[in-house]
């Protein structure tokens, strides 16, 4: 059997505990995977794009967030179960119909200063 298989090229992963550095000392950690952790339970549509695979090139995937990791979604369609393991590599975007819920970071008043100033 002739399957199909993804892109042979290595994809860079920033690793866990690395973000956004502030001058306050502050990290932020809005990363993708937090974002979507923030929204499970949510019906969402991912698109998805598989380079050097001329069948299955561009997929398009409708679910609810049922987890994610550092290179993973995990989605189930709400009509049938089925579930889905999709590699955040070939993620190209994520629509909602709903708000989202996103981390949010405090910012201390001295942050929000820096912030504010341009140089």
């Amino acid at each position: 059997m002739n399957t199909p298989s993804g892109p042979s090229y290595s994809v860079p992963v920033m690793p866990l505990g690395t973000g956004q550095q502030f001058p306050t000392g502050v990290v932020e950690e809005s990363f993708i995977e937090n974002i979507l952790r923030f929204n499970k339970g949510k019906i969402g549509t991912f698109y998805y794009t598989y380079q050097g695979n001329s069948k299955w090139n561009a997929m398009i995937y409708r679910g609810r967030v049922e987890t994610a990791g550092r290179d993973h979604i995990i989605i189930s369609d709400p009509d049938s179960g089925k579930r889905y393991l999709l590699l955040m590599a070939n993620l190209d975007w994520v629509e909602f119909e709903e708000r989202l819920n996103y981390p949010r970071m405090e910012i201390t008043p001295a942050m929000q200063a820096s912030l504010d100033t341009s140089e």
